[in-house]
């Protein structure tokens, strides 16, 4: 019996493709939901690196990423994606996204027939404007009520220390949401369920390049003012975005809307605010990339969010002023006055 058919049904195989920090801890959550539960399950973890699999399997930790955190016993990993995927009824993908479409046709013939496949990733992918899930679809042949993606205030080392966390489960499918919500539903991991997949996505896409904008004034040492004037207007430009592909203006005041870009802009944990502020200090693309391990989505997904509210002929002009900085048409100096550079309307009309 597959998920879909019923909600209940817990799969025994999980597969994570994907060994950074928010694969290594959503394993972790998927571990410790079905120990919660009393559900026997096997999370398999694919990853690139032999050093970081050998020590997921022989330390049950992968400190590059997580530090200290220990990883329940359930928890293994394989360089081999195809025992990975062998017999997985949930295949959760977190990988960076601009590398997601080649892969999965890599991965296609080896996913099981009835399998379901959720998102943990939040960019768009650069010259088509994909959302995640659309890639998914597109390339695995799926139909929308086996897709699914987890967003929401996410930052990984806060939930891998058991932190309370609420996120959220999306898919157009309600039964499929269900079924994924239970699957990893920890004593510190609480996930609401969504249809809304185009709200959920664009929140959590949006909010990493509205975090750059905050971190940038962070590097320019402006003040709480600017950021929470920031903050705020960029919440209401995602609106705009979400609304105008078909999503719900109630996502946007929710964990994958507000919660996810309050937490991403305030955290000096979140990379994307990280990134902008060693760019904000004065760092060029290049030192901010030596300087962090891992992938700043925004900067890679910036470009794409601009050109699709370009296409779609909706203002976002906290995002302009970053991918003009980004493409090095404006210097961080100049950022500052052109965060909030709109035409005076009220504060309601978007």
């Amino acid at each position: 019996m597959t998920v879909l058919e019923n909600p209940g049904f817990v799969p025994a195989t999980v597969a994570v493709l994907g060994a950074g920090s928010w694969g290594t801890t959503f394993a972790k959550i998927l571990a410790d939901a079905a120990a919660a539960s009393g559900a026997e399950r096997s999370i398999r973890i694919w990853g690139r690196r032999a050093e970081v699999v050998e020590q997921i399997n022989s330390m049950h930790r992968n400190e590059q990423y997580l530090k200290d955190i220990e990883l329940p016993v359930s928890v293994t990993a394989s360089m081999d994606v195809a025992e990975v995927l062998r017999d997985a009824g949930l295949v959760v993908l977190a990988v960076p996204a601009q590398s997601l479409r080649p892969q999965l046709g890599e991965w296609k013939t080896l996913l099981a027939p009835d399998a379901v496949v959720v998102s943990l990733m939040k960019g768009l992918e650069l010259g088509t404007d994909a959302r995640m899930s659309e890639v998914i679809a597109q390339e695995l042949g799926l139909p929308e009520s086996r897709v699914a993606v987890v967003s929401g205030p996410n930052l990984a080392m806060e939930i891998a220390r058991e932190q309370p966390t609420a996120s959220v489960v999306a898919c157009r499918d309600a039964d499929t949401a269900a079924a994924i919500a239970l699957c990893c539903t920890a004593p510190y991991f609480r996930p609401y369920t969504s249809t809304d997949v185009v709200g959920v996505e664009i929140g959590g896409i949006v909010k990493n390049v509205i975090a750059l904008a905050v971190g940038i004034c962070e590097g320019r040492q402006m003040g709480d003012n600017t950021k929470a004037s920031v903050i705020t207007r960029g919440l209401a430009e995602t609106s705009r975005l979400a609304l105008a592909l078909g999503g719900e203006a109630h996502t946007m005041a929710g964990l994958a809307g507000l919660g996810d870009l309050v937490a991403t802009c305030s955290s000096a944990l979140s990379r994307n605010h990280t990134a902008g502020r060693l760019l904000g200090e004065g760092l060029t693309l290049e030192q901010v990339a030596e300087n962090m391990t891992q992938t700043a989505e925004g900067i890679k997904s910036g470009p794409a969010v601009h050109e699709l509210a370009g296409k779609l002929n909706v203002e976002m002009p906290i995002t302009a002023a970053v991918v003009a900085v980004l493409e090095g048409r404006m210097s961080v100096d100049d950022l500052g006055p052109r965060l909030l550079a709109r035409a005076l309307k009220s504060e309601g009309d978007y």
